[in-house]
């Protein structure tokens, strides 16, 4: 499953998902990740939630991003959900076609492990593509 946080930069997708997964630790059974492209929230999140800064890794470009995910969902087994801010940014996502493929793959990733993928994607709703305004919980 997908969830996405979508509007312009600015609009407090960040504080929504910051929230959405402190509220999540309470009920979560599994482990929770978070994926972010800086430290800068390191204390704003439960001390419970993994917190990973994807920009000190090399990741040049979208299926990279793809198998750095993967990556952490087989060295997880318990992996519950994950939390990526900054989605077009740290995926280094740039187009309409990159974003549905990302989005598929994750859809993929997301059924075949049971993990639960709450992005946060600085565009605004009407700008998105079909396959990603379907996934929208919170338009900013």
């Amino acid at each position: 499953m997908i969830e996405i946080i979508s509007g312009e930069k600015g609009k407090g997708k960040t504080k929504e998902l910051l929230s959405k997964v402190n509220a999540s630790v309470a009920s979560a059974s599994g482990n929770i990740v978070y994926l972010d492209k800086s430290q800068k929230h390191m204390y704003e999140l439960n001390n419970k939630v993994r917190l990973i800064n994807v920009t000190d890794y090399p990741i040049d470009n979208c299926d990279e991003f793809l198998g750095f995910i993967c990556g952490i969902v087989s060295q997880d087994n318990d992996l519950e959900e994950m939390y990526l801010d900054s989605f077009l940014t740290i995926a280094s996502i740039s187009s309409d076609e990159q974003i549905n493929h990302a989005i598929q793959k994750l859809d993929i990733i997301s059924e075949k492990y049971n993990v639960k993928f709450i992005l946060s994607v600085s565009r605004d709703e009407s700008l998105l593509p079909e396959c990603a305004k379907a996934k929208i919980v919170i338009s900013l």
